[in-house]
């Protein structure tokens, strides 16, 4: 078999593209290598269109096989299963650049499917997929204007990396996916730790210029392999009734958008488009090309008054926000709340306080790790008043909750400043723009009055881009309309020393980076604004935790008494976890966090753990429970496994003749500890404990 691939050096690996040995019934199949990591990224186009189809059926599947990292799944079931999280985060990672990048009017039915068949647990596959699936659509016969290239960039000691390992990417202070074509950049994803706009726009200017033999390698790969390109008709609309419908709902739709409410021009529009609908279906035409000809309409209009009459279709200036409120423990039993209401965009945000047996345990190809900090995101269908089935969490809930929660990382407290689980659920009541920042203005505030303590505040913004030609207008905080119609998604979120996490989403080819810097420094000014209105609300995190909220004590012992403090099979830890109701979590570290809504719970929890794990003191006094009886006194548990003995002399103040007149086996009273003999036996008085 002839062998069909190129190869490039990329960072500090060679990148090998291959096609034509795997996978070969695909209209287009590569694998991808980098260092010991593989990836095959097929590429599949349906033939025929959906009878009825409106839009792009595109599907994303990324594969994380535990075969290759050599391991076997966890579970009964020992075989993958449902897509993990981190799985449909990089499938919409690769959908995100793709999508915009095939011809409008295409409906035919397009499946991308990216399987990691080895990972050398060194080198991320995210990027290997992303460049895959271009590649695979590229030299296959399905329409598609590519290539694109990715990198993942990191800042490690002040020095950008290309494509870094694990191992940097944990220690980085900024780590962004740069994607981009030779238009310029596509789509962004980011975390970091406040980090300037300056620094940050450095680093996607690296991952640009890095990015130019990439796309010169699949330029060669498709010229030598790809396909020829299939001719496809695409879905339009006939210009005769494309100017018939135009010249209906023009004038009306331009009085549609005088109106400043949302719920009145959509319900006009509708009124419109039914109109339309029993007008012009009666002539021939076909109600679904009516609909879509209104859109169009729609969006003409949209993007022409902010184009050409400098108007937003609510009033507002380009860079003026819609009005904020910010309220705070909204909720009487839960450990922290607020409610951000921005515009028609509302965020009710919900922080609850766990111990360490709440962490998520999270498994990944590069092995297994847990999670402290959660942030979870519901957008339930009355917050655009509609109705539809309530199911689990979409890949975009799962993908705006992943966002606000990269935004918040950079601010969260360590687990040994705050030996907390913390979850946040933000719950959208109301979306009319970009739902995902309002999640992050809400989340922060519930985190500062549940008493979290946070470094700082951090605020979101969107913008959003209408070009035509060399003709540019960047909005701050889109609405709906603006981003339905628009052709940038830019959300930017940070605190007032840097920014945080950014994502970058387009509807055309790209952008320059002369244009991404413009919308930095705009979002820059939105932010502040809106860090300013959560500050009237709530300035600094809360002293004290909700008293619903769990305690958690700090108790270190010697390492060397882990063991006898679990014991054998975890019996004295479970008898501690029984007796008093306490959780308890031991870290390798001799660092044991106690943690119950009940104070006296802890400390007893906590007398018991000491009994335990440190040595007998003499002097001291513990509670102790009586084990045996025997003519000369009686044996005292102070803890598992340790027993002294009260001598009838230290039974009572006054004479004791016979021990069981004073005592029996299951009794529980205080002793004092007043000797240990030089064979470690010990010697108790109940008397000069009371």
């Amino acid at each position: 078999m002839q062998k069909k691939s190129l190869q490039i050096k990329f960072g500090s690996n060679d990148l090998i593209l291959e096609t034509g040995r795997m996978a070969k019934q695909a209209n287009g199949s590569v694998t991808v290598t980098y260092g010991g990591t593989v990836v095959l990224v097929t590429a599949c186009m349906s033939r025929e269109v959906r009878e009825g189809q409106g839009f792009f059926p595109l599907t994303v599947e990324y594969q994380e096989k535990t075969y290759a990292a050599g391991r076997i799944p966890g579970g009964f079931f020992k075989r993958e299963g449902r897509p993990s999280e981190s799985e449909i985060l990089t499938s919409r990672l690769i959908d995100r650049p793709i999508r915009p990048l095939f011809p409008e009017g295409f409906l035919n039915e397009v499946q991308v499917m990216a399987i990691v068949l080895s990972s050398d647990g060194e080198n991320e596959s995210d990027i290997l997929a992303l460049i895959g699936a271009s590649a695979a659509l590229s030299i296959s016969s399905i329409p598609f204007k590519g290539p694109i290239a990715a990198c993942r960039v990191a800042r490690v000691n002040n020095e950008f990396v290309l494509n870094p390992t694990y191992t940097q990417i944990g220690l980085a202070d900024l780590e962004v996916v740069v994607t981009g074509n030779s238009q310029g950049v596509v789509m962004l994803e980011s975390r970091a730790n406040e980090i300037s706009e300056e620094i940050y726009f450095e680093a996607v200017k690296f991952g640009m210029d890095s990015l130019k033999p990439i796309l010169s390698m699949q330029e060669e790969f498709c010229k030598l392999y790809g396909e020829k390109k299939a001719k496809i008709e695409l879905k339009t609309i006939d210009a005769a009734i494309m100017q018939k419908i135009e010249s209906l709902s023009e004038e009306k739709l331009k009085n549609v958008y005088k109106l400043s409410g949302k719920d009145e021009r959509e319900e006009e529009v509708a009124l419109l488009t039914k109109e339309l609908e029993t007008q012009l279906v009666g002539e021939g035409f076909l109600a679904a090309d009516i609909r879509t000809g209104i859109h169009e309409v729609e969006k003409k209009q949209v993007r022409r008054m902010i184009l050409h009459e400098n108007v937003r279709i609510d009033g507002r200036s380009f860079t003026q926000i819609r009005p904020i409120s910010c309220e705070v423990s909204v909720l009487p039993r839960t450990h922290g709340s607020s409610l951000f209401t921005r515009g028609q965009t509302q965020s009710l945000a919900i922080t609850t306080l766990g111990t360490g047996e709440d962490e998520q345990l999270v498994e990944a190809l590069e092995g297994e790790k847990k999670k402290s900090f959660m942030l979870h995101y519901n957008f339930p269908s009355f917050s655009v008043g509609e109705t539809k089935p309530v199911r689990g969490p979409g890949r975009r809930e799962i993908g705006h909750g992943a966002l606000a929660e990269k935004s918040l990382l950079a601010v969260m407290p360590s687990k040994e400043k705050f030996p907390y689980t913390i979850r946040v659920v933000s719950e959208i009541l109301e979306s009319n723009g970009s739902s995902s920042m309002a999640s992050v203005c809400a989340a922060t505030l519930a985190l500062m009055d549940a008493g979290v303590p946070i470094k700082q505040a951090v605020g979101g913004v969107a913008l959003g881009l209408v070009k035509d030609g060399e003709k540019e207008v960047i909005l701050t905080d889109i609405a709906g309309l603006e981003d339905h119609f628009g052709d940038m998604d830019f959300k930017v979120a940070g605190t007032r020393d840097g920014v945080t996490a950014v994502q970058l989403d387009l509807k055309i080819d790209g952008i320059s980076l002369d244009l991404l810097k413009k919308c930095l420094a705009q979002s820059k000014e939105g932010r502040f604004f809106i860090l300013d209105k959560m500050n009237s609300a709530l300035t600094a995190p809360r002293n004290e935790l909700s008293s619903f909220a769990p305690r958690i004590d700090v108790v270190k012992i010697n390492t060397e008494k882990i063991g006898e403090l679990i014991g054998p099979g975890g019996k004295n830890i479970k008898a501690i976890i029984a007796a008093t109701g306490a959780s308890i979590d031991i870290k390798d570290d001799g660092t044991v966090l106690v943690g119950s809504t009940d104070a006296s719970k802890s400390e007893a929890a906590i007398r018991m753990i000491k009994a335990i794990a440190e040595d007998v003191e003499v002097g001291r006094i513990y509670s102790g429970k009586v084990k045996r009886i025997m003519p000369f006194g009686v044996f005292v548990e102070i803890a598992p496994r340790k027993e002294g003995l009260v001598h009838v002399s230290e039974l009572s103040a006054t004479f004791t003749k016979k021990v069981e007149d004073i005592v029996k086996v299951g009794d529980e009273f205080k002793v004092k500890v007043i000797g240990v003999d030089e064979l470690g036996r010990i010697n108790l008085s109940k008397k000069q404990a009371e």
